[in-house]
């Protein structure tokens, strides 16, 4: 299998995993301004770097303003065709015109001269910058379709990846161009009413490869485009068979010849919400018993967890919470609990009196 086509842009190729693949057709869509021309010019120069030929047709800018704009970028188009063909060779196209409307004589003559240029150069790149002209003069749907379903037809057998510009003119035209697309590439700018706009950019189909989907933002700046690929979790791997070794060979023979891969966990809980859960599943040992004395014991059964923390007896000990207690209290007997609060007062060990 052949390696994708580069666009120049690493982010761009990122998203396409590696690029689009080579000898087919794309639309990269979107409106005035979103930077259409921009990536053209990144996927021609960097056809030109890899030494492959590369061809703009442009229909809508003269090859002047193409080669200011490569130069606010800092770029040269050198080894780059630039194909411009006029809309209208003559403005007095209706005078010479009179079995057919001009519109119709005047798009074969346009699609005619650019087969002819691919025919001569054999480009492996090609941008056609933008239809929107070919659209007017197509005149209908129908017709449209047509136009460019010859024009893949005809680049099919060339050897040649191809990018068609189109601005937002029209629903219809747009779904036409997107079924005979290999894929589609949308740009959009959202302007906001306070601060810079927004660009992003989505692959709406890419036939045969398994593009990352979803909004992604880029930018315009000097040297091209800049795409922002979303940040994506990656899946969890199976525990390899090796260990891991430190490249120390003695610290090495101490873990048994390196660590051990271990597979994460497939969800992990917050350390509070696990120890709540640990806490609340376990029980107290039915082994421990309260003293008599202790005001938390009833019968001598085991308190709950509450009264064992409210206590000072060793059942509280069990309880996780060390107290220490005198041992003479521990034999003195106990107050009478007040009746408001439910606790004994705390008594003071008397001292021993001299003899």
């Amino acid at each position: 299998m052949d390696a994708p086509v580069s666009t120049g842009i690493e982010g761009l190729d990122h998203l396409l995993r590696g690029g689009f693949t080579r000898d087919r057709m794309y639309l990269i869509e979107g409106d005035p301004g979103t930077g259409k021309t921009t990536l053209a010019m990144q996927f021609l120069i960097e056809g030109r770097e890899r030494g492959e030929t590369g061809l703009h047709v442009t229909l809508s800018e003269t090859e002047i303003e193409l080669r200011a704009i490569a130069d606010s970028h800092g770029w040269s188009l050198e080894g780059i065709e630039i194909f411009q063909l006029a809309a209208a060779e003559s403005p007095r196209l209706q005078d010479q015109y009179t079995l057919y409307h001009p519109s119709e004589v005047e798009l074969v003559e346009t699609v005619q001269r650019i087969l002819d240029v691919i025919e001569r150069l054999r480009p492996s790149r090609i941008v056609f910058d933008s239809l929107s002209e070919m659209r007017l003069l197509a005149r209908e749907p129908l017709r449209y379709r047509r136009q460019i379903l010859a024009l893949k037809e005809f680049l099919a057998g060339r050897s040649c990846t191809v990018l068609l510009l189109d601005d937002h003119d029209g629903a219809e035209s747009d779904l036409q161009l997107q079924s005979l697309s290999h894929g589609v590439v949308q740009l959009e700018q959202l302007p906001f009413e306070y601060g810079r706009a927004r660009r992003r950019l989505r692959i709406i189909k890419m036939r045969g490869v398994p593009a990352l989907e979803g909004f992604q933002d880029f930018k315009i700046q000097r040297g091209g485009l800049r795409v922002f690929p979303q940040l994506i979790v990656a899946s969890a791997e199976a525990p390899r068979a090796e260990p891991i070794t430190s490249g120390l060979a003695a610290l090495d023979r101490l873990l048994g010849g390196g660590l051990t891969w271990v597979a994460p966990p497939s969800s992990l809980a917050p350390p509070a919400a696990a120890n709540r859960r640990s806490r609340r599943n376990s029980s107290p040992p039915s082994t421990i018993r309260c003293a008599p004395s202790c005001i938390s014991s009833k019968n001598g059964a085991v308190p709950s967890s509450r009264d064992a923390t409210r206590s000072g007896c060793a059942c509280r000990r069990a309880y996780g919470r060390v107290t220490l207690r005198s041992p003479r209290s521990n034999l003195a007997k106990s107050p009478p609990a007040n009746s408001a609060t439910g606790y004994a007062p705390t008594s003071t060990p008397t001292a021993r009196r001299s003899s």
